[in-house]
This record gives structure tokens, C-alpha cells and sequence, in this order.
């Protein structure tokens, strides 16, 4: 992991246009980047991106399958009508009533007990296909997805998900299989058949039951409880089920199975952590609850809400507005700059993001951009005839000029805040403290009242923070403060079940995000996470070249989605569920190089990643099997789709940023790596996708490095630190845009790390260390109970004993004066 994100380009921070004296020459800058990037920006309208637990169900369902795959379609169906026919003659499976297709799946079942394993194979492309909606027998795709659904909860009920389940332990287990993958010097899409069927299925099955409709029936919705408590339950070997998936995830980077599917388990894997845990929305209903029961008050907000009605930030301005400048000058007027909204971030003071590597080498150096531009005329003063690109669409003039009528956020107060806030009233106006108190005002001036006052009334007291000042009095107080009664929840069983084995896990996860990231580079000792997209026969002709390139991008996209939103789904559950579970995960993910990865991922052109159209609409899945296939010709795979954004890799980027924020967040250790990494060019090129959410995960990280950027960089970027205050939420007395904060001051960081550790593995050691041998264990001091105690004595201990009794206690002479001497 080092060696691969320590080649990261990251740009240097280029402060130089920032005197006044070259204020002409920055306005030409400006001019110039506006020119280059008139036809991009206009290409970057307001994305209208609603940011959910997942995608549209039908792209859930098309994502699961490569497009190397289609050829099984086909398969599965001819399997399950040739068993169909043999078995119900003259009828199709939509004519069967309910019991007669009970009976049919009953038979399956014990078909898939056999010992021939291509015989078990076909009774699971048979029931694939019935999960699969029994397309053949469909005319549309709705009809696919409402069979689809009635089979899949037929299939649950009838125990198919359990004896799926045997087969995939068998399949993991399987070290004829591995070996033989481990031998292979290149593996394709058929070394990993089975294990592709039978998770197609389970994936297929946790995906349908998870997501309600307003049609369920109350059986439907008992039996969607059921599975949802049957995975997240220790019933698998004693773990939950995403417990045996994390183990295919170690099992396949470790190279010891390297014909595993990597993005079907991914995918699987996420879907059963978000049905077992629940989605945001469930996030903030527990959150609620939770604040209730310790007494707290209530959320200020409901920050799903507020997110999704918050604008995006505009885009920069174009060159017709520019131009449009220079034309009002020629006709005499007073010169002025185009109007451009505060929170246009940076328009004259941002590099081109839409530039390659090499030039942004080149323009990022800052004698560069100060040479030979001095004496250059004003490009608005030239008589110059510039060609301009096509205008942009006429937009109403409300949306040119707009002003927020207030804060989107409420403004929160630490009670660390308050006291530091009073800590330095009384040593400036009396010339002591008085500690942690917070309520005495005595002698302080009336205005050090009200400001307290204020302070009061926006204090916020985290879950996070009652969890710390528990676990520091069940540390301190054991005898006194009892046992600690833990809530099973579903959270709580999963981190008890991943904690032997979390650091495998989160390194897992961070390799195959890096082996799945647009920039990493091929290396020859990289994960092959293309073992299920690789088709046997490689492609001869430039159309199926082209497919496969899509294929494998779409792939590798997927993957980076799955495990970005895997990811946070942990962070958030474990943070709500004890703040040192929590802790823990983002410790493991910081030594793994976490943050230089996700800044790795964002150092590329944003916008491109953002609008890839690495889809074929005409091989989707449920569209592929009922509609006839068009001819697929080379311009019809360029043209791609016709959506301006990509979903999934603006919900991976939204993803990515939240972790970073998560796991930096109050941790100056943390935000110095942000800043050692040179992470604010690259943020501050990601404020070029107009979505209101992204934008505020990337302010809400460039405001933490604030004082630590220099007073230089804040001068240079003031439309950033606008959008930062229109956007963020408001800390009072945090004095971020100033740098004088007595945070900003030299910090042991190891210490700060060390420290947090410490107190994460005190906390897994009391909570769940049961073999350890406490001090405070009770000692039985009874001599009848002790000597009345039943001991286990070796075989030849009988025969031996007569002699060592005479050995050692009948021929040796005790001194019992000298005993009671030494009394």
C-alpha cells in the first residue's frame, strides 16, 4: 500500500497572483482559464442528483452483471425449461398456481443436494432463472421485475437462501479449485462459474426482500423482518452472514483464491450491511431515538433534509460573459468585473482542471506564471475579435442572482468551547480559573455574559461524547459501576464478529479500492480484480474491443461505488453504536493510507470521471433479455448514454469524500495530513462538479486546513472561505479563517494517535476480553470450598503418589520452630 500511493502527483499550492500589483495580470489569467474552459464549464450544468442509500432498483439489478455475461441469460433458461418440461409437461411456470409451484421449487431444492457437481450447477442456473423473473415468458420489464419478485420471496420461503448457503462455504473451501486458479496464468470468466451463479442468486434475493413496495403483503413484510434479523444474527458458524463475505474479500487479496468474484461479493456484501443495519434514513431515526433515551436534545436538524434542498455553488463565469465586459468598455462605460456570485470558488485564483498531467506540471509553477506577463496589455483592452462558442441556454434572471435567506445549518457549541471560551475571560479580567466551571460569571463584564449566554444556548452534546465520559467512569469505577449491559444489536454482533480479523479487512477493502481507481497505474504485482469480466477467448475485432474496454471500466467503477458506500455504512453504524467501535475502524483505515488513496482517487479530471459513459443501454439487465438486440456498431458504444452524469461515480466521489471527512474530523493528526499531502488544489478542483452535496463535504474539508494553509492562501482564495461560510455549518468562537486558534499550535501527533489507541484497546479489552485475568476478579477465600473442590488428577499420578508422599513429606524433618521463628 505505501509503495503505490506514495507516487502520488499531487500539485503545489500556487499562491502567487495574489499581490495587488498584479491584479491586471490576474485578471488575464482569469480571461485565459475562462476561455479554455468556457466550453467545459457550460458542458457542468446543475447536476440534478438526489444522493440516496443507493441507485434506481432496475440499475442495482444491471450493475450485478458484466456484459461479458450475457451469453448466460440464454443458459440459465435453457436449463430450467428443460428440467421445467420434463417435470410439468404443456404448461408454462406463470400458469401454475401458487402451491404447484411450491412443489416444483421443493424438487429443485433436493436436486441441488447431489453429489455431481455439473448436475448442481444446472439446478442453480434453473433457479437463477427464476429469480430472474422467467424472462422468456415476459413481454416487458416490468413484467420481469414483478416475476422476479414473486419467485424470489417463493424461493425464501421454501429454505433456498440456507442450502445456497452450504453450497458457497463448499465453493470457498473448495482448495482443488484455488490451487488450480493459483496455476493458472490467466483466469477468465469461466474459473469462477459456481461461485457466480450461486452469489447472482443470493444477491438477487437480499436485494428484492430489502427494498419494500407499496403492494407487499403482510406475509411479504413478515418474511422481509424475518430475513433481515436471519442475517444479521449469529446463525451462519456462529457469525453473520457478511462475516463469511469479508472472509471471501481477505481469502482473494491475500492471492490465495483468485478466481473469486470480486465485485458480485462486494456488491452482495454492501446490500447485506445495508439491509442488516439499515440506510440513512434509518441512521437518522436511530439517532433520534438514541439522543431521547440519554436524555439529550433534540437534532437541530435533519441533515438528509437539509442537504437535498441546498444549491449548488456557479459555475465559474464564461467568456461570453467576459466578452460581453469588453464590448461595454469600447462603448465607454466604467470597467468593471463581470458579475460573478460569491460562491463562485475562485474563478481567477483555480487552475485548469481540464488539462492533462504534464501541463499542470508545467502551469503549477510559480515563476512561470509571474514571468513575462507584467508588461502584457489587459486582454479586455485589446482590440481583438475572439470567436466565442455557442451560448449557453437563456436561464431566468432569478437564477443569476440569488442570496440565501439564512444559514442552512444551526450553529453547535462544544461544552469544551464554553470552557475555554471562560478560561481565557477569567485570566484576562480577574487572573485566575476556576476549572471545568462553566456556570460562574462572577466578576466577568456584562458583555462576557451575554456571549456566554449565546454560547449556552446553541451548546450541543454529542452521543459520542456521553459514550467517552461513560467508558471513562466504567474504567475507573468498575466495582462500583457494575457490568456493563450491552444492547445486541446488529451492529454490535458485527463488530464483535469482525474484530479479530478488522485490520485484514479494512486493508482488503483499501487494495481493492487502489487496484480499482481510475489513476492507479498497472503494475505486474497488482490485485487482478478482472477475474470476472474477462471473457475465454480474448477479442479479435475493434467492436468487441470497445465493448470489453466499457466492460472493464464499468467494472472497476462498480467496485469503487460498492466499497465507498461499504465503507461509510461501517463508519456511521459503529460511530451511533459506541464511538470507540468507530475509532477503532478509522484508526486501522488511517495506517492503512487511506487518506493518500482517497486523495489519489480525486487527483484526476473530476469532471471526466463524473460524466464517463461507461454503459451499453441495449445490454442492461432487465432491457437485454426482453427486447431484441440492436446491431452494436462503434459509434453507438462512443455516443453512450444520454444522462449528463454518471450515478454511481458521483455517489462513489460523495462516498469517498465523507469518509475523509469522518475520519479526519477533530483530529489535528489527521488534518496535517491533509494538508502534508497538498490536498487543497485537488479539493478545490472537485468544486468544479456543480452538485450541492459534494461541494459542502469538500468545503467542509478545505475549512479544517484553513489555519494551517497560510495567510497568503486565505488572501488568494476569498471566494472560497465566502462559500465555506455560506455553506458550512457554523462553530461559534471557532476562529478557522484566522489561524491563531490555540489548535494551530505544534502537535505531537504520534502522541495524539498513541493515546487514542489506548484508549480504544482499554475499551475492546473490558467490553470484550472475557478470558483475561482481571484484579478485580473475586478470589474464593473459603477453605472448605476450596479444598471441597473436585481436581482432575493425571493417570499416573495414582501410581506415584504413595512414593512422593514418602519422598517429600514423611523422610524429611520439618522444623517448626523455625516456622513459627519466621512468624
Amino acid at each position: 500500500m505505501q509503495q503505490q500511493t506514495d507516487d502520488m502527483e499531487v500539485p503545489l499550492l500556487n499562491d502567487s497572483n495574489s499581490n495587488r500589483q498584479k491584479s491586471q495580470a490576474q485578471e488575464r489569467d482569469g480571461f485565459n482559464h475562462q476561455q479554455k474552459d468556457s466550453e467545459g464549464s457550460m458542458e457542468s450544468p446543475n447536476l440534478e442528483f438526489e444522493y440516496g442509500d443507493m441507485d434506481n432498483f432496475t440499475a442495482e439489478l444491471s450493475e450485478l452483471y458484466s456484459y461479458t455475461e450475457e451469453p448466460e441469460f440464454s443458459l440459465n433458461r435453457d436449463y430450467f425449461e428443460e428440467d421445467f418440461k420434463n417435470h410439468v409437461k404443456g404448461r408454462r411456470w406463470m400458469e401454475l398456481n401458487m402451491e404447484e409451484q411450491r412443489v416444483y421449487v421443493m424438487r429443485l431444492l433436493d436436486a441441488l443436494e447431489v453429489t455431481d457437481r455439473d448436475k448442481r450447477l444446472k439446478v442453480a442456473r434453473a433457479i437463477l432463472y427464476l429469480a430472474q423473473g422467467v424472462f422468456d415468458e415476459c413481454d416487458t420489464e416490468a413484467d420481469v421485475l414483478y416475476w422476479s419478485r414473486h419467485n424470489v420471496f417463493l424461493l425464501y420461503d421454501m429454505g433456498i437462501f440456507t442450502a445456497l448457503l452450504e453450497l458457497l462455504s463448499m465453493e470457498i473451501d473448495n482448495n482443488q479449485a484455488c490451487s488450480s486458479a493459483v496455476r493458472k496464468p490467466a483466469i477468465s470468466l469461466a474459473d469462477s462459474t459456481e461461485l457466480r451463479v450461486l452469489l447472482s442468486i443470493m444477491y438477487l434475493m437480499v436485494e428484492t426482500i430489502r427494498v419494500e413496495t407499496e403492494g407487499d403483503s403482510p406475509e411479504r413484510k413478515a418474511a422481509r423482518e424475518a430475513f433481515r434479523t436471519e442475517l444479521g444474527s449469529p446463525l451462519y458458524n456462529g457469525e453473520p452472514f457478511a462475516l463469511l463475505l469479508f472472509t471471501m474479500v481477505t481469502k482473494f487479496c491475500c492471492m490465495n483464491a483468485p478466481h473469486f468474484p470480486m465485485k458480485k461479493v462486494l456488491l452482495l456484501l454492501w446490500k447485506t450491511i445495508l439491509f442488516t443495519l439499515g440506510g440513512f434514513e434509518e441512521l437518522q431515526e436511530l439517532k433520534v431515538r438514541m439522543r431521547e433515551q440519554l436524555n439529550l436534545s433534540p437534532l437541530p436538524e435533519d441533515s438528509i433534509k437539509v442537504v437535498r434542498h441546498m444549491r449548488a455553488a456557479s459555475p465559474p463565469a464564461s467568456a461570453m460573459e467576459l466578452i460581453e465586459q469588453q464590448q461595454q468598455q469600447k462603448r465607454g462605460r466604467r470597467s468593471r468585473r463581470p458579475l460573478v456570485k460569491q460562491d463562485s470558488l475562485d474563478t481567477y485564483n483555480e487552475r485548469d482542471p481540464f488539462k492533462n498531467d504534464d501541463a499542470r506540471d508545467e502551469e503549477d509553477d510559480p515563476e512561470d506564471v509571474d514571468s513575462g506577463i507584467e508588461g502584457e496589455v489587459d486582454p479586455l483592452d485589446r482590440d481583438v475579435i475572439i470567436q466565442p462558442p455557442p451560448p449557453p441556454p437563456l436561464r431566468p434572471p432569478t437564477e443569476r442572482v440569488s442570496f440565501p435567506r439564512g444559514l442552512p445549518w444551526a450553529p453547535k457549541v462544544r461544552e469544551k468551547d464554553i470552557e475555554h471560551f471562560l478560561e481565557t475571560s477569567r485570566n484576562k479580567f480577574i487572573g485566575f480559573t476556576l476549572g471545568n466551571d462553566i456556570d460562574t460569571l462572577v466578576g466577568l463584564p456584562r458583555p462576557i455574559h451575554e456571549s456566554v449566554k449565546t454560547l449556552k444556548q446553541h451548546k450541543y452534546v454529542s452521543i459520542a461524547e456521553v459514550q467517552i465520559k461513560r467508558e471513562e467512569e466504567l474504567q475507573q469505577c468498575p466495582m462500583t459501576m457494575g457490568e456493563e449491559e450491552v444492547e445486541e444489536t446488529p451492529a454490535e454482533i458485527l463488530y464483535l464478529g469482525m474484530l479479530p480479523s478488522l485490520s485484514q479487512y479494512v486493508i482488503a477493502l483499501l487494495k481493492l479500492l487502489l487496484a480499482a481507481a481510475p489513476t492507479s497505474k498497472a503494475k505486474t504485482d497488482s490485485i487482478n480484480i478482472l477475474a470476472d469480466v474477462l471473457p475465454e477467448e480474448m477479442p479479435i475485432t475493434v467492436l468487441q474491443s470497445m465493448k470489453l474496454g466499457i466492460d472493464v471500466n464499468r467494472h472497476k467503477e462498480i467496485i469503487v461505488k460498492a466499497i465507498s458506500a461499504l465503507l461509510l455504512l461501517l463508519l456511521k453504524h459503529f460511530k451511533l453504536n459506541h464511538i470507540y467501535q468507530f475509532e477503532y475502524v478509522a484508526q486501522h483505515l488511517v495506517f492503512a493510507n487511506c487518506i493518500p488513496l482517497i486523495l489519489k482517487f480525486f487527483n484526476q479530471n473530476i469532471m471526466s470521471y463524473i460524466s464517463a459513459k461507461n454503459s451499453i443501454c441495449a445490454l442492461d439487465f432487465p432491457h437485454c433479455v426482453v427486447h431484441e438486440m440492436p446491431e452494436l456498431t462503434a459509434e453507438s458504444l462512443e455516443a453512450g448514454d444520454s444522462n449528463q452524469f454518471c450515478w454511481r461515480n458521483l455517489f462513489s466521489c460523495i462516498n469517498l469524500l465523507r469518509i475523509l471527512n469522518k475520519i479526519t474530523k477533530w483530529k489535528h493528526s489527521r488534518t496535517m495530513m491533509l494538508v502534508v499531502f497538498k490536498s487543497a488544489p485537488i479539493l478545490k478542483r472537485a468544486l468544479k462538479v456543480k452538485q450541492a452535496m459534494m461541494q459542502l463535504y469538500v468545503l467542509k474539508l478545505l475549512k479544517i486546513q484553513t489555519k494551517y494553509l497560510g495567510r497568503q492562501w486565505r488572501k488568494s482564495n476569498m471566494k472560497t472561505m465566502s462559500a465555506i461560510y455560506q455553506k458550512v455549518r457554523h462553530r461559534l468562537n471557532d476562529d478557522w479563517a484566522y489561524g491563531n486558534d490555540i489548535d494551530a499550535r505544534p502537535w505531537d501527533f504520534q502522541a495524539e494517535e498513541c493515546a487514542l489507541r489506548e484508549s480504544i484497546e482499554k475499551f475492546n479489552a473490558r467490553r470484550y476480553d472475557k478470558n483475561q485475568n482481571s484484579e478485580f476478579t473475586p478470589v474464593d477465600n473459603c477453605l472448605q470450598s476450596v479444598l471441597g473442590q473436585r481436581v482432575d488428577l493425571p493417570e499416573d499420578f495414582h501410581y506415584s503418589y504413595e512414593m512422593w508422599l514418602e519422598r517429600e513429606v514423611f523422610s524429611q524433618p520439618i522444623q517448626w520452630e523455625g516456622l513459627l521463628q519466621a512468624q
